[in-house]
């Protein structure tokens, strides 16, 4: 087999496109693969066909050969006509011995397709790279769907927050998938978890959140053994991003106290999981098929004197005044997460069966249904009861408080119905 001496190949063309493949950590045999198709599809355009060539790549040190292989026939006969194979005088003119039957190997120089064409080839390429890279993207992440990463904050917008991973990705933290309490600045790092990948026409959109029960039951997945190990399970996870949640957990060792280890030694084990979260307060509950006791538990830290399941599926629990405003919680967030947690919707209501009218309630009991800053201005003006503000009456409280006549008239009427 005889071969045609080669010029100089355009070896730039392989090198730069090698090295802006490895910087998108492409390997080198899907380098090798993506250059052969190319250049395959140039000696098409240019011959016609790509059949007999053989297209040889080293991705490493940017080194390329074409070569053209074409059986020798005689001038004369049918296949002299077909671009496929070469007659022998036109063989002869490369080397004179060549006779009949042999092959004619040629080495195919880069410069016989031109220049625009090489460029046209290398944007091909550079192209293809990036639809690999953002198809690689896509299924990376899409195999990642609810597992936490902890990333680079890269950027901070009005409504997202463009983070990084270790490999350079632009990963997405939108508003709504943050945490209130959530502070970024660029160069920050933080672990959010792998919401949702969609596929849009400028590339895979990684998604992010931060406020999703998925993320709460992993951190307590990456921080608790005996979750991790599958001694402890979590049955269900419900959140008020960065105010409160509660974790129903279950041990299927009776010698484990799943709540105390979730919490560990004086919150040692909740405490990384707390932070994490900004200070989002976080109830542990034992996980129970006794309806009345999980209800009564993820009522924590409230203490129940009753319940009753309604025939619409209600739950309608009973509490000692002093009760009701820690089973309610601030802004109701206990009472609504308890709800969620277990199912249905309670509804809380006075045990007035022990109770003495004539008796006074703390005005810290309407925390439901007054607003805190309001109830802050009547303790600075030394009113702590319900029937103290009343006492007091509407002129003098116009006078001595910064309220609104509005606001007073609400609160006086608010406090009156609460004793009829």
């Amino acid at each position: 087999m005889k071969a045609k001496n080669s010029q100089n190949l355009s070896e730039n063309l392989i090198e730069s496109f090698a090295d802006f493949a490895k910087s998108k950590n492409v390997d080198r045999a899907t380098i090798s693969h993506l250059l052969e198709e190319v250049f395959r599809a140039m000696i098409r355009k240019k011959y016609g066909t790509d059949k007999n060539f053989d297209v040889i790549i080293n991705s490493e040190n940017g080194d390329l050969e074409m070569r053209r292989s074409r059986p020798i026939v005689a001038d004369d006969s049918e296949e002299a006509l077909n671009s496929e194979y070469v007659t022998l005088s036109e063989a002869r003119k490369i080397e004179a011995d060549f006779e009949v039957g042999e092959e004619l190997v040629e080495l195919i120089d880069m410069e016989v397709f031109g220049r625009r064409t090489i460029l046209t080839a290398r944007q091909t390429l550079i192209q293809k790279i990036k639809d690999l890279e953002k198809d690689s993207l896509f299924r990376k992440y899409q195999d990642r769907i609810g597992e936490i990463v902890n990333v680079e904050v890269y950027q901070v917008l009005g409504k997202e927050v463009i983070l990084i991973d270790a490999e350079g990705n632009e990963l997405i933290l939108p508003k709504n998938e943050q945490i209130s309490k959530d502070r970024f600045r660029k160069g920050d790092y933080t672990k959010s978890i792998v919401h949702k990948v969609e596929n849009t026409n400028s590339g895979p959109r990684v998604i992010l959140s931060r406020t999703s029960p998925v993320f709460l039951a992993k951190l307590f997945e990456n921080e608790i053994p005996e979750i991790y190990d599958g001694l402890i399970t979590i049955k269900k996870v419900v959140r008020e991003p960065g105010e409160r949640a509660k974790v129903a957990v279950e041990s299927y060792d009776d010698r484990i106290d799943p709540v105390g280890a979730c919490v560990g030694m004086k919150g040692s084990r909740i405490h990384g999981i707390v932070k994490e979260l900004n200070n989002e307060s976080i109830d542990v509950i034992n996980y129970t098929d006794n309806l009345d006791l999980y209800i009564s538990r993820a009522l924590s830290p409230a203490k129940i004197s009753s319940i009753r399941i309604e025939d619409n599926g209600r739950i309608s629990v009973f509490l000692k005044p002093d009760q009701v405003s820690l089973a309610i919680g601030k802004n109701g967030h206990n009472i609504k997460l308890a709800g969620k947690l277990v199912g249905r919707n309670i509804d809380v209501f006075r045990d007035t069966d022990e109770y003495d009218e004539e008796e006074d309630i703390d005005l810290s009991e309407f925390a439901d249904e007054i607003e805190e800053w309001v109830l802050q201005e009547l303790h600075r003006i030394g009113l702590d009861t319900a029937k103290s503000v009343l006492e007091l009456g509407r002129d003098e409280l116009i006078r001595r408080s910064e309220l609104e006549e509005e606001t007073i008239d609400e609160i006086l009427f608010l406090l009156q119905k609460e004793f009829e």
